[in-house]
């Protein structure tokens, strides 16, 4: 076999992920100098100096916003996460979210702790504080929840088993999505439409350009009286000055999210927790399992699955010999490809061309060995990014 691909770790990524990368062909380090791959979770790289040997970036986790996606797409690296492989765990903490807010569960907590044990009359303290605690139950409530992903359809399946109703609203809804949401779910065609019949919101959209501070002063005007808004999305999303207007109005009942910061900190009406969305054991595997899986996919056959800036690419081996080319989607691109193989006396026997948005990809199979000048000749057609050759190995 060839040399071992180098993975360079950042952060800590579970063992049970490290170990689907075998020894005998993959160096996993912290230390590595010219890394084929990163595998990451929370590390910054924007201000990273990342060596050209890279090939690739896993992500265990579903947000790439510590990864500068468009300078790796420039230079024909994929960018790999592990999205749903932390949606049970984000799930369970938006139910844990809602019963925290309903039940006035931190404000009894604090007032438990603020108890002096010492005192005669510990029992008609604590039947007399609990009244200013009383809560509300979900069932019969309305969930609104904004974005119907992999996380959004198990929260609106688990609300329906507690005995809510559920109002959805995503326009970039997946098929397979859609497959898996279930049949109770009310549809709604905006923001403002959800706000304004739900109880309680839940956010689960990605922070883009179009959905950075989605929750504004404008839509929480629309809010329904005493509603919970949950955020376990992204910080981004929503507007924390809109968020305490909204509370000090008493248009909003609580406001709970996973991104504490100096704004929110101790403010009437805010939950907040500290990032705690996929840091379960469970969700930690998975999302470690699922990157490392794609990354050696990727570095071993070129094929690709759930990156953030490649088309999805699966093509099944039929020869030793293969090529994994990134290019820039242009006209005329697979012909050149093409006609500097022919040249080079190289046969093709399959081929997969993907294009997404301004990039493309394209896996060949050929029946012989590709020589080095071959090689350089595709890699200097213009638009074309990286080339790597891929052999299977004994």
């Amino acid at each position: 076999m060839g040399v071992p691909y180098q993975i360079l770790i950042m952060n800590q990524i579970a063992q049970v992920g490290l170990s689907r990368l075998p020894a005998d062909r993959y160096t996993v380090s912290k230390e590595a100098s010219a890394p084929d791959a990163i595998m990451l979770r929370s590390a910054d790289l924007h201000a990273a100096n990342i060596a050209a040997s890279v090939k690739a970036i896993g992500r265990a986790g579903a947000g790439t916003n510590n990864i500068p996606v468009a300078q790796m797409s420039a230079r024909g690296v994929p960018v790999f996460n592990a999205p749903g492989a932390n949606a049970n765990a984000v799930k369970e903490l938006v139910l844990a979210g809602m019963l925290l807010a309903a039940r006035n569960l931190p404000q009894a907590l604090q007032f438990v702790s603020g108890l002096d044990p010492a005192v005669a009359d510990w029992d008609p303290l604590v039947e007399e504080g609990k009244k200013a605690f009383a809560g509300i139950e979900l069932s019969g409530h309305t969930l609104g929840v904004i974005g119907l992903g992999k996380i959004g359809c198990l929260v609106a399946d688990a609300a329906i088993k507690l005995g809510m109703n559920v109002l959805g609203h995503d326009p970039e809804i997946t098929v397979d999505a859609a497959w898996s949401l279930p049949s109770q779910v009310r549809k709604a065609g905006s923001v403002a439409e959800v706000l304004k019949n739900a109880n309680f919101v839940s956010l689960h959209v990605p922070l883009l350009p179009a959905t950075r501070k989605l929750i504004n002063a404008k839509v929480l005007d629309t809010a329904k009286q005493g509603m919970v808004l949950l955020n376990f999305s992204r910080e981004g999303v929503v507007d924390d000055e809109a968020v305490l207007a909204a509370l000090s109005a008493h248009r909003l009942r609580a406001y709970v999210c996973d991104f504490p910061g100096p704004q929110l900190h101790r403010q009437a009406g805010v939950i907040t927790l500290p990032h705690l969305g996929a840091s379960t054991r469970e969700a930690e595997d998975n999302c470690a399992i699922m990157v490392a899986d794609q990354l050696r996919d990727f570095l071993e056959h070129g094929n690709i699955t759930n990156s953030v800036n490649f088309p999805h690419a699966q093509m099944e081996r039929e020869s030793a010999y293969r090529l994994a080319i990134a290019n820039a989607n242009v006209p005329a691109m697979v012909s050149q490809i093409s006609s500097v193989m022919g040249r080079a006396g190289l046969n093709i026997h399959n081929m997969l061309n993907k294009s997404r948005g301004e990039m493309a990809y394209t896996l060949v199979d050929v029946d012989s060995p590709v020589r080095e000048d071959a090689l350089r000749a595709i890699a200097g057609i213009k638009g074309v990014l990286a080339v790597r050759y891929l052999p299977l190995h004994d």
